[in-house]
């Protein structure tokens, strides 16, 4: 426990902690609940992922998916009881730093932020790369997709800096357009092979390696969901964020979970319930739809476009908005807390965001040259900086699980419930350390093998800095959520 004391006060050159706001009412149910399903990507994530799914788990991926929303849902019940409770742009940091203490608090801001700007540096690269594969499939053009990269993530932030209302509206639209293209492609494919409809995908027979296919496809699965979480982040620009945060959260989560069933059980029946050929496909479900009418083709391409670009976008909308407030609380460097003065986006913490997913990016290509694996192929990287990401967040997620019990007891001792706030979370965080072994687990090949020692490195770092400016700035603790969303 981190002993309480008055924290110093602020000195002339530094504003007083917790002076910049974001502009709140800016966002309706519907915008975050949209922008959370940007934010998820369902046409990038399952176009992507779902190949190595299918080699995984087998005909029945759909039935691993079905398990994944579950586990996301007993997730999402910790967001919507912590945000019912304490609405704030810090999500996982405010929630995890108020039950355990400020180094905690410390600890969870640089480990949510190394994990979501590894995390997103992985949609920069595969937003200007599947463009790129788009212009070279039907115009044979060769231009290097970090150019399109490059121009898009430019646009994007110029986009974000205007305003998180417009930003988070288009992001929105993108949406729409990528789920619509998917539902129907889906329906086309299902309905032209309506003669030889199978229930293998569900059936548990047919999981390949019975329970261990399962359990080493779950992580997979698992994945295609992040993102779930973008709309606690934007608590502070929410109308009513106690109540609508926790309904954008579960309306998101079902929403997908329907949605990743269909598309995974069309992309299966049009490969003629045969795993080793959709896992041996670049993107299964552009060659179902291929193969299914010529100009479905087309649609799918556009929906990976406008999905990686939703993604981008609102991504870093959301995610920006936790190193926005570690800043304006100290626990990371002050001048991330700032915001732009008319336009009260976080213009710091944006440009520093997307600067260091650049930097990643380019960092990787050099890692990649000095190995002499050549340039780097960007639906690869999407790939191994996603995993890696994906370890970090997902130990904030194990966090925050544990977490919850100890809150509502310590706070809100009379709203405690025992299935809501104690074994709902408790659940969902056994349930994280199944992803979390087969991410972490030995003899995989390189870089992934390396990930898991990554990992512990970043773990042991922000502990240490944590460690250090708590003791630098013993009134940190009460900072940590001082801002609650909601608040006049």
């Amino acid at each position: 426990m981190d002993p309480p004391s008055t924290a110093p006060a602020p000195s002339a050159a530094e504003p007083e902690p917790g002076g910049d706001r974001l502009r709140g009412g800016s966002l309706g149910l519907l915008d975050i609940a949209s922008s959370t399903m940007a934010n998820i990507g369902p046409a990038m994530s399952f176009y992507f992922g779902f190949g190595l799914l299918a080699t995984t788990a087998g005909v029945a991926s759909p039935l691993t998916i079905i398990v994944a929303g579950i586990t996301v849902a007993l997730l999402g019940n910790t967001l919507a009881q912590f945000s019912r409770a304490h609405p704030s742009a810090g999500g996982f940091i405010t929630f995890v730093g108020k039950t355990f203490g400020p180094t905690s608090a410390v600890t969870t801001a640089l480990l949510i932020t190394a994990g979501y700007i590894i995390a997103i540096s992985s949609v920069i690269a595969i937003s200007g790369g599947f463009l790129e594969m788009t212009l070279h499939y039907y115009f044979g053009w060769n231009v290097p997709w970090i150019l399109f990269t490059l121009i898009l993530t430019a646009l994007a932030v110029l986009l974000m800096i205007r305003g998180v209302g417009v930003s988070t509206k288009l992001a929105g639209y993108f949406f729409a357009v990528e789920m619509s293209v998917l539902v129907v492609v889906s329906v086309w494919v299902i309905a032209k092979h309506g003669a030889h409809l199978s229930l293998k995908p569900f059936e548990p027979s047919h999981v390949k390696g019975g329970m261990s296919g399962l359990a080493e496809g779950f992580p997979l699965a698992v994945y295609m969901f992040v993102g779930w979480e973008n709309s606690a982040a934007l608590a502070e620009e929410t109308d009513n964020p106690r109540r609508n945060v926790g309904r954008a959260v579960f309306f998101s989560i079902a929403m997908m979970s329907v949605g990743y069933v269909l598309f995974a059980y069309a992309t299966v029946t049009g490969f003629g319930y045969d795993a080793d050929k959709t896992g041996a496909a670049a993107v299964p479900f552009i060659d179902v739809a291929h193969g299914t009418l010529g100009v479905l083709a087309f649609f799918a391409y556009l929906a990976g476009l406008t999905s990686t670009l939703g993604s981008l976008i609102a991504g870093t909308n959301s995610q920006t908005r936790l190193l926005f407030n570690a800043g304006r609380e100290r626990l990371l460097p002050a001048f991330l807390g700032r915001v732009h003065p008319t336009r009260r986006t976080p213009l710091n913490a944006i440009m520093v965001f997307v600067s260091a997913g650049t930097l990643i990016i380019g960092g990787w290509g050099l890692l990649h040259i000095i190995g002499g694996k050549g340039s780097m192929d960007p639906v690869n990287y999407f790939a191994e900086s996603s995993t890696m990401g994906t370890i970090l967040i997902l130990l904030v997620y194990l966090a925050s699980n544990l977490a919850l019990p100890f809150y509502y007891r310590r706070y809100q001792g009379a709203e405690f419930n025992v299935v809501r706030h104690a074994v709902l979370p408790l659940v969902g965080a056994a349930a994280i350390i199944v992803p979390l072994y087969y991410l972490a687990k030995p003899g995989q090949s390189t870089p992934y093998d390396w990930f898991p020692y990554l990992a512990l490195g970043v773990l042991l770092v922000a502990w240490l800095y944590a460690v250090l400016l708590v003791r630098r700035d013993p009134g940190l603790g009460e900072r940590v959520g001082s801002i609650v969303a909601d608040a006049e």
